[in-house]
């Protein structure tokens, strides 16, 4: 519960910081923002690359995966779509013609996918010191959160291609992800890499700066339109992904705070990373940007606040998806699974950031990021509760036994 509050008040701290820095840096702040960035990209990278350590799967046996992939998907598709439409109908003034304008639609579409992704870290974490390890609960919400992921990682892909539009950039981007996704299903669980947490966070400098070289590259020889710009996302997982996996030795405390160190400081660089909204002109910023939605009216905090309750509501509903599945278990275990897949945390920051840096921002980055905090300090409830319910649920099956 600890982590939880301590990934809330940094990315809070972190947006109260992205008001004022600019304003202190004054012309450095461009300097600023390419160091931020960077660590950030190395950060998210670190996060990825131990998610895609936690994916393990039966290779042999993975049609038995296929329906939880689906419900995996679907739990993270529903959420994402129900955020976009509310965004689009219910905070979208009418006059931006959204029918007709497909800008509108694709951006708001990659925004509105932060809602999807399951903090996979935080959920294991504390169903662990809940006492549900051994429980039907923990084994299936383990294999969900991880497919909710790489679902979000892996549709991230088409996302960036329709903001790219139709170049043959887009075409090398889409042969590099089918070629990781390949050698990550291949090579899965192969290679005995070094795994403590140095050696992830050099690995992880290495791809950005690798991914940075080739976008400096291409930028210098096509321009900033013919720019290659490979989201981090993918190949670190892969890269995880592909590693041995080591449980013989009993989790080394030293690199659990190494490794939460890291998670919080991507946090605070997340909230960092958020442009100017308090104390600007948002018609002439609106005017500059070559984004559709940063132009929608910035709404009073009053209605700003019921919008995040409203998206926080509506994307945790979304998350009931795997309770119409699984009829053989008991409705309240069906119900802890949905409600454990709450939580939000590092890979959803990541595609905020992500966003970001396509120059979407205005009043719909706003009450993203506010709902992600928002849901974060309910990640505690939402535990209590699954934990209640699998209780239940465990407590029936014995009454009936005896």
């Amino acid at each position: 519960m600890k982590k939880v509050y301590i990934f809330s008040f940094l990315l809070v701290t972190g947006l109260i910081l992205s008001q004022l820095v600019p304003h202190v840096l004054g012309d450095n702040f461009y300097s600023f923002k390419v160091f931020l960035d960077g660590l950030l990209y190395i950060s998210l990278a670190f996060i990825m690359i131990n998610v895609g350590r936690e994916f393990e799967i039966n290779k042999k046996q993975w049609r038995s995966y296929t329906k939880d992939y689906l419900v995996a998907m679907g739990a993270a598709a529903f959420p994402w779509i129900l955020v976009a439409l509310y965004y689009l109908f219910f905070i979208a003034p009418p006059e931006m013609q959204i029918w007709s304008d497909g800008d509108v639609w694709k951006e708001t579409f990659l925004l509105s996918r932060f809602a999807a992704p399951t903090s996979a870290g935080i959920l294991f974490t504390m169903l662990i010191a809940a006492g549900l390890k051994h429980t039907w609960v923990y084994k299936k919400v383990q294999i969900l959160a991880i497919f909710d992921d790489l679902d979000t990682i892996l549709l991230m892909i088409p996302l960036q291609i329709l903001m790219i539009g139709m170049r043959w950039q887009m075409f090398v981007i889409l042969i590099v992800a089918i070629l990781l996704i390949w050698i990550g299903w291949k090579k899965m669980n192969s290679y005995n890499l070094r795994q403590d947490w140095k050696a992830v966070l050099l690995y992880s400098a290495i791809l950005y700066a690798l991914i940075e070289a080739l976008y400096r590259i291409s930028t210098y020889f096509y321009g900033g339109d013919g720019s290659i710009h490979i989201e981090i996302l993918l190949p670190a997982f892969i890269l995880g992904m592909i590693m041995k996996g080591d449980h013989s030795t009993a989790p080394d405390l030293k690199s659990e705070r190494a490794v939460n160190s890291i998670s919080y400081l991507f946090m605070l660089l997340v909230g960092l990373s958020m442009p100017l909204f308090i104390g600007v002109d948002f018609d002439a910023i609106a005017a500059q940007s070559s984004s559709v939605i940063s132009r929608i009216p910035m709404p009073s905090w009053g209605l700003i606040a019921i919008h995040v309750l409203l998206v926080t509501l509506i994307s945790n509903i979304g998350k009931l998806f795997p309770l119409f599945f699984y009829r053989d278990r008991k409705i309240s275990e069906r119900l802890a699974v949905s409600v454990g897949m709450f939580t939000r945390g590092e890979v959803g920051a990541g595609v905020l950031f992500i966003a970001i840096g396509y120059q979407l921002g205005g009043v719909l980055l706003v009450v993203s990021v506010l709902a992600m905090c928002l849901n974060l300090l309910l990640t505690g409830f939402f535990i209590s509760y699954a934990k209640r319910l699998t209780q239940e649920a465990m407590r029936e099956t014995i009454e009936m036994g005896a």
